[in-house]
């Protein structure tokens, strides 16, 4: 558009602003996963109204070592969330301490599920409640996995010191992504361990 001078008009800066690409590539991911459990809750509930008794018999699981797991992964959303404020701050050493204990934390919960895994007197293959309970608790423990590494890549790149407080979509887009693993871990544990 010409201005007053017959020059062009640069764009005004309201056009600059809006959502990042990536920032938008990770929400519309997160929301295709939200539909993907959103559909694992379903079946899990439209199974569980037609049996009376549930679970059957001889399904017992730990809820101590699930209340654990999740005392781990809600706290790891605190440190993500700090280490996106430390690097909002400019304040690098900080968002590379809370990255490194929410990995250590994505960590220990995986490690922990393995351990509830074997203690387990059922397997996948024990009927719907066996099948209902690994797939859900599995396809979570798949993304923690997918998160812890995802995490580990954006650590190495805050160590080669990549980010700043004008930079870092990577670190937030990977926050947004955990955050989203412990809200469904949270669902899984009133599920399957409290409710059931």
């Amino acid at each position: 558009m010409a201005g007053r001078s017959g020059t062009l008009a640069r764009p005004s800066s309201a056009a600059g602003r809006g959502i990042d690409a990536a920032m938008l590539g990770v929400l519309l991911f997160i929301a295709s996963e939200v539909m993907f459990f959103a559909g694992l809750f379903a079946a899990y509930f439209s199974i569980r109204a037609e049996h009376p008794l549930w679970p059957p018999p001889g399904f017992t699981i730990d809820i101590v070592t699930a209340a654990i797991l999740t005392v781990i992964l809600v706290s790891s959303s605190f440190t993500m969330q700090y280490a996106v404020s430390r690097i909002q701050k400019g304040d690098r050493t900080g968002m590379i301490r809370g990255l490194t204990v929410t990995l250590i934390l994505g960590v220990a919960f995986l490690l922990g599920q393995l351990y509830d895994y074997h203690s387990l007197t059922f397997g996948i293959s024990s009927g719907v409640y066996g099948t209902l309970f690994y797939t859900m608790t599995g396809f979570h423990g798949l993304h923690v996995t997918a998160g812890v590494v995802t995490m580990g890549i954006v650590l190495i790149r805050a160590l080669q010191g990549q980010f700043s407080s004008r930079h870092y979509t990577a670190v937030q887009a990977v926050s947004l992504y955990w955050h989203f693993v412990d809200i469904v871990w949270i669902g899984l544990f009133t599920t399957l361990y409290i409710v059931r």
